[in-house]
Parts: C-alpha cells; structure tokens; sequence
C-alpha cells in the first residue's frame, strides 16, 4: 500500500457535531517502517466516546490531547502488511491503537496492540463481546462497582456499547440491572434483548424518581455520563454503595471542566465509594478476562448490537453518530 488516507486534528471541536469543520481527510505516501514499527491494512475503527477527550485542549483529561496537525487516532482492527517486529508477522489479524487511516503505523508497545483469535466468526466482537469494552464493562462490575447476585446494580448510557455490555456481565452475575437511556427505542432493545429488570428513559421520565421505586435503594451504579443523571442515581443509593466511574459523556462536548455533583453530600450521608478507571489501566489483563467473556458469547449470555458505517470517508458521520446517542450498540466503521 504506497498511499495512504489519513484523518487529520485541525482544530478543536466545539461540541458535538463540529467535527467535519475541525478534521480533514487527507492523503500521503506511505514512509518506509522505522526499526519495531508494524503497519497495518485497517479494516475495521472503532468509535469510542473516550477519543473525544484526545480532540479537546484540556490537560487534565485522563489522557493528553492531540497536538493539532496530527493524525487522528483510535482502535483499529486489521491485518499487518509490514513488519519490522518479529512479534507481529505479516498477515497476522491484530489490535490496537492506531490512526483512523487506510493504513495505521503503530509501535506495539505504546499502542496496545496484539494478535486476535482468528476463530471468532464475526471479527467485529474483537471491538465487541471480546473487545476493550468488554473488559471495561467487565473490570467495572465485577470488580470497582463489586457486583454481587441479588444487589441491584444501575448502568447509564445502557443502549451503548460499554453499556449494554455492563448490564449483561451484571445479569451474567446474578445482579438486577436497571438500564438508564435516552428514548422508548433504546428502552425496548433494555428490557427485550438484553433482559434488563427496568429500563429508564430519561429523555421523557424522571430518573430519580424512577430509581425510587428500587427496593432498598441501588447497590453499584456503573456510570458512563456523569452530570444530572449522576445525581438522580447517587440520592437512590443504598448505604455503602459503589459507583464505578467509567465515562462523563456529559462534558465531552465542552472544554470546560464538569461541576461537580450536586448530590456530593450523599457520599456521606449514605457512605459510598467512588472508584473512576480507565482502560489503559488493565491493558495487560487482557487474557485474563478472555476465557469467561469468550464463554458467555458462546453460550449466547453476552451479545452486541452493532451500528456499522461503510468507508473511511464516512468516519466523521459514524463518530457523530456515537457521540449524540444516536446508535444502539457499538458504532464501527468498515474500510
């Protein structure tokens, strides 16, 4: 592959649907590899909330932002087409950190990147049932939120990709799950595919006074938005909860930092724990999760709705997409 299309960071975003004023598509010579870089043939990206911080100008996200004039990053899923790591042979189906680009250059090390099961029947899962967002829905009901069968456990932005993964990982454990999303479409996809025990709309009910009808109040809330419905959760919580923050969707359209909860005081009053995490932080933990995660999508107990949009060209619409909630399910792109 000697050209090579690439997504450019021109300027920052302001909110979210300034993206085709804020990136350019472009289009360059592939350079020769430098010693332990890979290249890969991409044929799948990942649209993930979390890229929106690396476009922002903020430096006290979880992560730098991108210098502008830089190419665009994300997860990509493809197969190698030079290799000057012995590790990554040409051919081999990898993951990790790349550029929304035809052809992402990575050193392996500073992206994540690894060799997928090539058994799986739809590749797709590796962004899915088997993919990085798995292993934050996982690491974050399991383990932060501490999830144990019969507690009621509350996931927001439930009809999305993390989401609707953590509330299968907290039915596959025994827990009651209430799905809080935005509209009766994403409610119905709750409750008649993913088997949740409530499903709250919060675009036409009230969250909190929903939540009250829980009996003895909310023991975990996996919470991927922050803001109001942050709130609405922590004065339904029961005493000596867990919250296991894992996105602030909220704030990602504004480079302002979030204020903080109006509900901070229920921390006390109710004496709850507050854990954020973040991906990068159990990256290496990646084969300890496969096996039961590959369990449960082979038995049918952990499944992905995807919203998938065709071409590279299309990134911007599909990125758009994800970020003003307009998909169910996990948004990926195809080249």
């Amino acid at each position: 592959m000697s050209l090579c299309r690439f997504w450019r960071l021109d300027r920052h975003p302001e909110g979210n649907t300034d993206f085709a004023q804020s990136l350019s598509l472009h289009e360059e010579q592939c350079a020769a590899l430098s010693e332990g870089e890979v290249r890969i043939a991409v044929e799948w990206l990942s649209m993930d909330a979390g890229t929106r911080m690396w476009m922002s100008p903020r430096t006290d996200g979880y992560q730098p932002p991108l210098p502008l004039g830089s190419k665009m990053v994300g997860l990509v899923l493809g197969r190698v087409i030079a290799s000057a790591d012995p590790a990554y042979p040409e051919g081999a189906l990898v993951r990790g950190f790349g550029q929304w680009a035809d052809a992402a250059t990575v050193v392996p090390a500073l992206t994540g990147l690894e060799v997928v099961d090539e058994t799986v029947a739809d590749p797709r899962q590796h962004f899915g049932a088997l993919g990085m967002n798995a292993w934050t829905a996982y690491v974050g009901v399991k383990e932060v939120a501490a999830v144990k069968a019969g507690e009621w456990l509350v996931v927001s932005a439930a009809a999305g990709a993390t989401g609707s993964l953590a509330c299968q990982v907290g039915k596959n454990l025994g827990a009651k799950v209430v799905g809080i999303a935005g509209g009766a479409e994403k409610c119905r996809f709750l409750v008649d595919e993913l088997g949740v025990d409530m499903a709250i709309d919060y675009r036409g009910e009230d969250v909190a006074g929903r939540l009250s009808e829980v009996p003895g109040g909310v023991n975990a809330f996996f919470d991927n938005v922050g803001g109001p419905i942050l709130d609405a959760v922590l004065g339904n919580m029961a005493h000596y909860g867990r919250v296991a923050v894992c996105g602030m969707v909220a704030g990602y359209d504004s480079d302002a930092p979030m204020p903080g909860p109006a509900q901070f005081d229920q921390v006390l009053m109710r004496r709850l724990r507050i854990e954020g995490f973040f991906i990068p932080d159990f990256l290496e933990r990646g084969a300890e999760f496969m096996p039961q995660l590959r369990e449960w999508l082979d038995a049918g107990k952990l499944s992905v709705r995807f919203d998938e949009t065709q071409g590279l060209e299309n990134v911007l619409t599909a990125y758009e997409r994800m970020l003003t909630g307009k998909n169910i399910g996990k948004v990926v792109v195809r080249l």
